[in-house]
This record gives structure tokens, sequence and C-alpha cells, in this order.
């Protein structure tokens, strides 16, 4: 069977705390998927399905593309790294459908049974299980105990993303044409690696912006951030992927400037210790990817200063340019 369950665009409501604990063991997963403190205030409202996760990329191990069994995704909830050391990440959240149930639009919603217990044994599970000793817990570093691997060349995953509602007709022809003619390039390393990288070991060095979150930029183009990236496509650390090429000469604000996220594959703290920031409606589509088409995660991807330059917000950018200067 293509598609089971729920789909894109179906309206469903968060379960009771009772309810959610209930599916959950000791260590607050269902099928080793964490239920996170973060999600507690969505307890009893209703959502969208956005996107089903049965296609998803491997952040830890780089395994390509992996099955999150019986998941989604709810309109562009994010976790905001409150119960993790205040990880600006902000990971899509992924909600088994067992702590979900449909609703007709129609409907009038529940008011919410009290069940202040199982409200506070349900935030007592998910805040006792947020470290592993010293490291941290959470829904990004458990991936691969939850899901399982796809194999490459299985069409069944790729048409379980148009049956499920995932992505339209035009986007799954485009992508899927794509992966028949890259994907056996990259199998037999004939196609692969950095989009882009530079010709020395070590990061030119370039001044820093300090932008702050609302400013306007525009992404530089491939060939003036290839000037910044050392020979593994990388600048100080961060490295320029796949997945940012189609930004490049657009323009758009500064959502935040990033300073602390949780390694997916340590549970470890990174504290940025270089310029870094991410961008208002800029995310990983999860197209471009080799083996990893179709990801919903909507990952933020993460930008140094030199990879920007400073812009007018377009309406004045087109005022500027009415006026001839």
């Amino acid at each position: 069977m293509l598609h089971r369950g729920l789909k894109s665009g179906d309206l469903v409501e968060v379960r009771s705390a009772g309810e959610i604990l209930a599916t959950l063991d000791e260590t607050c997963a269902l099928e080793a998927l964490p239920f996170m403190p973060e999600m507690l205030p969505y307890l009893g409202r209703r959502f969208v399905v956005d996107k089903r996760a049965d296609k998803i990329c491997d952040t830890i191990a780089q395994t390509g593309s992996r099955r999150l069994h019986d998941s989604v995704m709810l309109a562009d909830l994010r976790c905001d790294g409150s119960a993790h050391a205040g990880c600006q990440a902000e990971c899509r959240l992924f909600w088994k459908e067992k702590w979900l149930k449909p609703v007709e639009s129609s409907a009038p919603a529940a008011v919410p049974a009290a069940d202040g217990e199982a409200h506070e044994k349900l935030r007592n599970l998910a805040e006792g299980n947020v470290m592993r000793g010293d490291l941290y817990r959470c829904q990004a570093t458990e991936l691969l105990r939850a899901t399982e691997r796809l194999r490459t060349f299985d069409p069944r995953p790729y048409l379980r993303e148009y049956a499920s509602g995932n992505v339209p007709l035009g986007t799954f022809v485009k992508v899927v044409a794509r992966a028949a003619v890259e994907q056996p390039l990259v199998r037999l390393k004939l196609l692969g690696g950095p989009p882009l990288h530079g010709d020395t070991a070590a990061s030119p060095k370039h001044p820093t912006l300090d932008l702050q979150p609302g400013e306007w930029v525009q992404v530089k183009s491939p060939d003036e951030i290839e000037a910044t990236l050392n020979n593994d496509g990388k600048h100080r650390g961060l490295y320029f992927d796949r997945e940012m090429l189609p930004f490049c000469g657009k323009t758009y604000r500064v959502k935040k400037r990033v300073t602390r996220i949780i390694d997916d594959h340590t549970g470890a703290i990174i504290d940025m210790k270089s310029d870094c920031v991410t961008l208002e409606d800029v995310v990983c589509s999860g197209e471009h990817s080799f083996s990893r088409y179709f990801c919903p995660r909507a990952i933020l991807p993460y930008w140094r200063e030199c990879w920007l330059r400073r812009a007018l917000a377009p309406a004045a950018a087109g005022r500027a340019e009415a006026c001839g200067t």
C-alpha cells in the first residue's frame, strides 16, 4: 500500500496528556521517537497536517533517506529549544499519529477534560528524559533509532510522497526525473562532493557584518561564495550545502543570529564561535540534495555573513530604481 493514515491537508487535534501518556515508554518515547517538553503547549489544539514524515533525511550518519513510520508534521510547528539549553536549530516537530485524532472542520472544538494530574506526569516524564547523562536528547538526536533506512532505488518511497499529498504532481515529476539521472552517477562516484569549493585548505578571511534580525540581505553569487570556501566546501567549519544554491542572488530578511545548537550526532551543545545567521522563509527544500529528495524537515540553513551583503528591502529597492538613484 502506497499510502495510509493521515495525509497533507487533514485537520487533527493533539490528544490529551493522559491519552499521550498511555502511548509512551519510560523514556517518554513511542517507537523510539521522544515526546518533548516543547510539545506540551500544543495539547488539545487543532492543526492542519502539513506533510507526512515517510521519507526524511539523515543528518546524523548521512545514510541518505530514512522511513519514520506513522508520523506527520503539523503546520510549521518547530521546537523552540526551551527545554534543550536554548538550542536555536528550530527543528520541525514530528508527531506520531497515535498522539493525534482526526476531526471534521465543522465539528466544534471539544472542551479539554481536566487532566491536571496527567499533564503534570507527562511534563515530569518529558523533562526527566531531556538528558542522557551529560548529553541532550531530542527528536533530532534519536532519528536513527526511530527510523529505518530506505533503499535508494526503491520507487515506493517516492510514490508515497505523491500519494500522501506531500508534493504536487509537477514537483514530483521534476524531482523524480532528476533523481533518475543523478543517483546512478552518484553511485558510480561520477557526481557528488561539495557543490562549491575553494582551492586552499584554510578558509579565506573575510570581514563580518554584525547582521541583526530584520535586516535585509542579498545572497551572493555562487562565484562570490566559492571565493570564501576551502577545498572541503566550508568556511570556518560551516558547509555550504547544495540546497542553498537556489537562494543565490535573492533578497531576504535576517531571521536570527545563531549562537547555540545541539549536535544531532552526539547530543552535545555547540556554541557557535563565528558569525552565523538564518534567513526568513529560507529552508531546505529536499529537492536538490542527492539521496534525500522530498525530505519534509525544512531545515533552516546556516549562513556565514561573508555569503551575504546588506540590501534594500524589495519595495525600497523598487522605489530607488524608479527615482533613478
